[in-house]
């Protein structure tokens, strides 16, 4: 979770994070898509008790698909749920990786990521997003996404996170290491630092007014500048509304504390 500023957004505890469930979005009976853990069983000990969620750290265009890979527990069987019933199971091999190849789609989709090893599962923090055109992002409820993308030797933006109340953070890929300044709409807001995996996520230390802004990001290895249109999510159906922009998705989705949040993912190489 990156560090939120004073008015930006403002992070739900970590309990609803880990036991809610997206059950405000319908009445199908879906409530349990990101899946759930089973009632706890008696353990001796803590640290034998503890498991890393799982996670997801690469994704690659595969034929007409997506395939997605991560880190699990040794044997795990590692699921990902879609609130409209998809639903794809793998089992993590002996070093505790695990590959699984989504098929094609004409709209974004949401994900939950879970793990089940020896009648315990584990859900991992926030949900995951795949475009059409195969861009992955981890969607963090009250924090920055996090695009799968490696290191650029140029600065880039990837991905605008914003609140109903305008707090947002802007995250991306450079050379890491590289420093660099935020403008909004030409006013110098701070500056940043690409960390050693060559991703930044900075958090505006203003709330973003609904509106047009251009955002723009300078410093070792150039600059970006992408343009945003800030406004309320429309009535929500689902977990998930997503709308295709220019050179971008944007979609608003449901957090599980019952809030919505906006995430725009800017697409590389496309008009800006």
């Amino acid at each position: 979770m990156i560090g939120i500023r004073k008015g930006a957004f403002k992070p739900w505890p970590l309990a609803l994070i880990v036991v809610a469930t997206l059950a405000a979005c319908g009445e199908d009976g879906r409530r349990d898509w990101g899946r759930s853990a089973p009632a706890a069983q008696p353990v001796r000990d803590p640290e034998a008790a503890y498991l890393a969620p799982p996670k997801v750290v690469t994704a690659a265009i595969q034929g007409g698909g997506v395939a997605l890979s991560g880190s699990a527990t040794t044997g795990a069987s590692v699921r990902l749920g879609s609130p409209t019933g998809e639903a794809i199971s793998v089992e993590a091999d002996a070093a505790g990786l695990w590959r699984a190849l989504l098929p094609g789609a004409v709209e974004p989709r949401l994900f939950g990521l879970s793990m089940t090893r020896e009648g315990r599962t584990v859900q991992a923090e926030g949900y995951v997003l795949v475009t059409p055109e195969g861009a992955v992002a981890l969607l963090k409820a009250g924090g920055g996404s996090e695009p799968l993308a490696g290191p650029s030797d140029s600065l880039r933006i990837l991905a605008i996170d914003y609140d109903q109340e305008g707090g947002a953070v802007i995250s991306g890929v450079g050379r890491p290491g590289a420093g660099f300044g935020v403008r909004v709409d030409r006013v110098t807001q701070a500056e940043g630092k690409v960390d050693a995996q060559g991703r930044f996520s900075f958090s505006l230390p203003k709330p973003l007014a609904h509106g047009e802004h251009a955002v723009q990001v300078a410093g070792e290895g150039g600059e970006d500048i992408v343009r945003i249109v800030a406004s309320p999510p429309g009535p929500m159906t689902g977990p998930l509304h997503a709308e295709r922009l220019d050179g971008a998705w944007r979609a608003d989705w449901m957090t599980p504390g019952g809030g919505v949040q906006t995430t725009v993912l800017y697409a590389p190489g496309e008009t800006r």
